[in-house]
């Protein structure tokens, strides 16, 4: 496919933020990506649903969208199915598709925003589950040699909101196509609590169905949507801190919000500590943090990148003073 140049990239990210790609793409096979990638100027930039990314200029170099599709069952058994997901593939679609073929697994993560090849690679998760636990592996395109290489579980080195994809390997790969073991008799995970609270509110008991209706109604509720406000959902990690901090915190800040995560160690709610240090609901010209969810930045209309960053570096400066804590941008700062 020819590539277009001075390509206007509004649409194309959530946050609705105006810049403009140099040179410009889409490819909608591994065979039409090798192409690109073969005579695409550098740097390289690859965009999916542009639910995860800040842009503060326009973007040198080219960007090629992924809109590989397809969600096909490989293999399946009695107890699970295999299936293939193009990495162009919009998540919540497959999500939908998942409840409809009753397959179990990634009902929690209903409504993120993005497409199914950015979810390995931040290891998307939500309401007590991440992706992880259901990924099988990936077929990924190396940008320098083209070359088509196949990603275990093991291979991904997954963590939180992490793969070695946003480490070690970032960068070097275009994820294709991903591959997930879903289950024909599902294990509903409801021990979020407010998936509790709404199932009660809906009057249902615990199926894909009202599980997944009750996510959407939880995120509909607490975060914008990006059609009618600019953002990218969740903007920082919720940071981990050592037991020892928590209790010196705890002292001081009696209601703080934590999870045990692993030997010795606590995850922050980072939305609580952006609220206790007085960003809900701040805006500054179009920049702002969402009046719902103080983890949401958000464009009100004609915000610029550089606005947003400059807003996320203040809330980072604030957090770390108030509280003695380095909170990390989940998003990709361009």
């Amino acid at each position: 496919m020819a590539l277009e140049h001075n390509y206007p990239l509004q649409s194309l990210n959530t946050f609705g933020l105006s810049a403009q790609a140099e040179h410009f793409a889409r490819f909608q096979s591994i065979e039409e990506l090798q192409n690109l990638l073969a005579q695409a100027e550098r740097p390289l930039m690859i965009l999916g649903g542009g639910s995860n990314i800040l842009l503060t200029q326009d973007v040198k170099g080219s960007v090629l969208k992924n809109e590989i599709g397809g969600i096909k069952i490989i293999e399946e058994d009695e107890q699970s199915a295999l299936v293939q997901v193009g990495g162009g593939v919009v998540w919540h679609d497959f999500v939908m598709w998942s409840i409809n073929k009753q397959l179990g697994g990634i009902e929690n993560l209903s409504l993120i925003p993005g497409s199914v090849g950015a979810a390995p690679m931040q290891n998307i998760g939500a309401y007590g589950s991440e992706i992880k636990s259901v990924f099988e592996g990936l077929e990924a395109v190396h940008i320098d040699s083209q070359e088509i290489k196949i990603f275990n579980h093991e291979d991904c080195q997954f963590g939180y909101r992490y793969s070695i994809f946003k480490g070690e390997l970032k960068g070097q790969f275009v994820i294709c196509n991903v591959s997930f073991r879903l289950s024909k008799i599902p294990q509903f995970n409801t021990s979020y609590g407010a998936i509790e609270d709404e199932l009660k509110a809906m009057g249902a008991t615990a199926s894909l169905e009202s599980i997944s209706q009750a996510v959407i109604a939880i995120r509909q509720r607490k975060l914008p949507n990006p059609k009618d406000i600019g953002n990218s959902g969740s903007f920082f990690k919720n940071p981990t801190i050592s037991n020892a901090q928590f209790e010196s915190l705890k002292s001081e800040f009696p209601n703080i919000v934590g999870y045990p995560n692993g030997q010795d160690k606590t995850k922050v709610a980072a939305g609580w500590l952006i609220e206790q240090a007085g960003w809900k609901g701040y805006t500054h010209q179009d920049a702002g943090v969402h009046k719902n969810q103080a983890l949401v930045l958000v464009n009100y209309g004609q915000a610029k990148g550089q606005d947003i960053l400059k807003l996320s570096q203040d809330i980072q400066a604030s957090i770390q003073q108030k509280f003695g804590i380095a909170l990390e941008a989940e998003v990709n700062i361009i």
